[in-house]
């Protein structure tokens, strides 16, 4: 039982550093509202990572098929993408503030974690995919499943974790210009999230379903 656990932790860390869109989000966010705005974007993404786990493990026969819902879905994700892209590239050089949490705050940061994470196709994929090898190659049995995927789980709690506190001890190297650069970065890898899941999920099966 160990090794599943020991793998499981390394995957869960490698998937934190793929340099997408919910990594420079929280880095973002840790650097400019401090700490805990950081923690409660991880939660968000880890509730969705859960779910997407828990789906991944249970198999989606128990979710109903809705005509077009996966179609719905992209759409959502790449309007949600680009609307964070634009704000983060067009707006301003920012202030580096630090809110009070209040409950407001907490639903912001939280939601935004989830959505960034649940609204992106590949996230679910990923941990289907990870599933099947554990169970097709590895033969692991049921009870090595649950303690693989969670201690995955475990590793993005971690790591996401340990990314935005760090983040936030090396805001003194964050001045407004180099806030502003990296916003302006995390804009474009908003936006090219939102290209990717558009070819990938809208244009591509598209273009089959009319033989271009």
């Amino acid at each position: 039982m160990f090794l599943p656990i020991l793998f499981g932790f390394l995957v869960g860390v490698a998937l934190c550093l793929t340099f997408g869109t919910v990594f420079f989000a929280l880095i973002q966010n840790s650097v400019d509202n401090g700490f805990r705005s950081g923690m409660k974007i991880v939660l968000g993404v880890i509730t969705g990572d859960t779910l997407f786990v828990l789906a991944a493990l249970l198999g989606t026969a128990f979710i109903p098929k809705v005509q077009g819902f996966e179609t719905f879905m992209a759409v959502v994700g790449v309007l949600f993408l680009v609307a964070m892209g634009l704000v983060n590239i067009l707006k301003g050089t920012p202030r580096l503030a630090y809110p009070k949490t209040s409950f407001g705050n907490f639903v912001y940061y939280f939601t935004t974690g989830f959505f960034l994470n649940a609204l992106n196709p590949v996230n679910f994929v990923s941990w289907v995919a990870i599933v099947a090898y554990i169970r097709s190659h590895l033969h692991y049995s049921t009870g090595q499943q649950y303690a693989f995927m969670t201690a995955a789980l475990v590793g993005v709690l971690v790591t996401e974790s340990a990314l935005a506190y760090y983040a936030n001890r090396l805001k003194r190297l964050f001045t407004p210009r180099v806030v502003l650069i990296f916003n302006r970065t995390t804009g474009v890898v908003f936006l090219i999230g939102a290209a990717n899941i558009a070819y990938t999920r809208l244009l591509e099966p598209l273009s089959k379903a009319l033989n271009w």
